[in-house]
């Protein structure tokens, strides 16, 4: 079953539906947003609807959790209302089985879905991307991978984390070992079996992985180690060496990695999983990447690091460039008709049995 690529996928969804919803709520009809949350929108974005689109697309990660959940209960109402079109819809969604608390902050949640009738099923856990500053667990739900994980057997998972800068990239690192170790802890009523496990995320998302699958520190906070998971899938993410990429990646996007990382070399390198790709690390890769320049280079290097550790890395490129590659990979890993999908399903049955 597909899912509508308009539920929550955060900045381009509000971008696109928010205009009218404040239209609306300055005719005076339906879905009215609080008013200190429309205050907050306008404070970010003025009131030229005109340029509201793309400011919101900009900077949806910096309204508060609360307005972000106003939006998006509007948008889902007014996509209810188009009959779940408008924005290359192809289906209802999957609901999760669950939503869960893994921690006290809000953005301490997943998304969990589960077979039905399954007492065991392998886990795949998904970390969103969005530049460690924005983005939502709903970038997966959004797509078609929860439900053709369930169709494979897996159990999914999909989770909120704290963002940058009220958060740090040490402490992202450690709500996805908390994540994991929440579900693993409860893995017998929930269904999951917690001897089979892969962890995978896009983007930002694909770096976090990464980094929790070399550097065992933040796996240990949470009582877990490297034989808790089976695997690791980061999915075009080019941070994994994080001086190389601010001195040879887009000079554009450099802002972004000096607010996630600074400036300090020792801490860039900590938070480089190229760097800290010496053993011991999880005992399997799959790298995925479309025609960036940077996310080739990137994973080329992270699994040459790992290899020469003695850890099982493979890389797959796929088509697509720039931005737009970028986001196709997210958005289509799961369709049947997509090539990535299939080396993901491969390699998943290899690793998971």
């Amino acid at each position: 079953m597909k899912t509508p690529a308009t539920l929550l996928t955060a900045a381009a969804a509000l971008g696109v539906l928010a205009t009218p919803i404040l239209a609306q709520q300055q005719r005076g009809g339906g879905g009215r947003l609080p008013p200190e949350c429309r205050a907050e929108i306008v404070r970010l974005c003025g009131t030229d609807r005109t340029q509201m689109r793309s400011c919101l697309r900009e900077k949806a990660g910096e309204l508060s959790d609360g307005c972000r959940s106003e939006l998006r209960q509007r948008i889902e109402q007014r996509l209810r209302q188009r009959g779940g079109g408008g924005m290359g819809a192809q289906g209802p969604a999957t609901p999760p089985t669950q939503t869960l608390a893994y921690g006290p902050d809000s953005l301490q949640a997943l998304d969990l879905w589960v077979p039905e009738g399954a007492k065991k099923a392998p886990l795949v856990l998904f970390v969103h991307g969005g530049g460690w500053k924005r983005g939502s667990k709903n970038n997966a739900t959004s797509r078609a991978l929860p439900a053709h994980m369930l169709e494979q057997g897996y159990a999914f998972a999909s989770i909120d984390y704290r963002l940058v800068p009220r958060n740090t990239v040490e402490e992202q690192a450690r709500d996805v070992a908390a994540a994991l170790a929440h579900l693993l802890k409860r893995a017998e009523s929930l269904g999951i079996d917690p001897t089979r496990v892969v962890l995978t995320g896009h983007s930002a998302g694909a770096h976090l992985v990464a980094l929790v699958g070399t550097d065992e520190r933040y796996l240990k906070a949470a009582g877990l180690s490297f034989a808790d998971i089976d695997g690791v899938i980061p999915n075009d993410g080019a941070a994994y060496d994080v001086a190389e990429q601010l001195a040879a990646g887009p000079k554009m996007m450099a802002p972004t990695y000096v607010q996630a990382f600074g400036t300090d070399l020792a801490r860039q390198k900590a938070l480089s999983p190229t760097l800290q790709a010496a053993a011991p690390n999880a005992p399997a890769f799959l790298l995925l990447h479309v025609q960036r320049p940077d996310a080739i280079a990137q994973s080329n290097a992270l699994a040459a690091a790992l290899r020469r550790a003695g850890t099982k890395a493979e890389v797959a490129g796929f088509p697509g460039e720039g931005l737009r590659g970028h986001m196709e990979i997210n958005r289509k890993l799961g369709q049947s008709n997509y090539p990535a999908t299939a080396v993901m399903d491969a390699w998943l049955k290899k690793v998971l049995g």
